[in-house]
């Protein structure tokens, strides 16, 4: 398949998550640039021009709030407590037959626009190729780009190991695309590392 026939990208964003090490706290709704999290990312999705698709818990209803007035869609990912795979099934079902699927996660907040751009552009070069995006040194993270043929191996995911196991079993298919800085592997998961995230970045807790 050449660039030319690449198929068609849609952006799933695994939003779904518990935020279980936050202490009451919601990580997608922390703020980040004067907008939660969720959004912020889900801003940037929209920028790209392809079709974003967010998974979303039955219970959060601020999540869905904070999505208010976008152009995307949602869904309802009815067993969230059984890991990322639930969410993986649950958006791949929702989604057209033989699309590519970037998979994103909501929880990275140094993702930017141009990020996604340049995952856009690497999969119209590499459509048959699983693009993985690294930190600038090389760390893998995310989000990952899955051609039509991962789909199916994608939908028997379980339990919360997303999709490692595809990843483990296609490695002579994946082609790593480095992204600026950490933007790819910073990820925080409890208030501490939200704290020294915004002080190693001169921000306030509103931001």
């Amino acid at each position: 398949m050449s660039a030319q026939s690449a198929p068609p990208l849609h952006i799933l964003i695994l939003a779904a998550g518990a935020s279980r090490r936050m202490q009451g706290r919601d990580k997608l709704m922390e703020p980040v640039e004067g907008q939660p999290l969720l959004r912020k990312l889900a801003c940037a999705a929209i920028g790209t021009g392809l079709p974003v698709t967010v998974a979303l818990p039955p219970d959060r209803p601020a999540r869905t709030a904070a999505l208010q007035g976008l152009a995307l869609s949602t869904l309802t990912v009815e067993n969230p407590q059984d890991g990322m795979s639930a969410s993986l099934t649950t958006g791949l079902a929702a989604l057209p037959d033989g699309v590519a699927i970037m998979v994103l996660l909501a929880d990275l907040p140094e993702i930017e626009g141009q990020d996604l751009q340049t995952m856009a552009k690497a999969q119209r070069a590499n459509p048959d190729l699983i693009l993985r995006a690294t930190s600038q040194s090389g760390v893998p993270g995310h989000p990952v780009i899955f051609p039509p043929w991962a789909r199916k191996a994608l939908a028997t995911m379980s339990g919360d190991e997303g999709a490692r196991a595809l990843l483990q079993d296609h490695r002579d298919k994946i082609c790593l695309i480095a992204l600026a800085g950490d933007h790819a592997t910073t990820d925080l998961d409890t208030p501490a590392d939200w704290a020294r995230w915004r002080a190693k970045n001169g921000l306030s807790g509103g931001q």
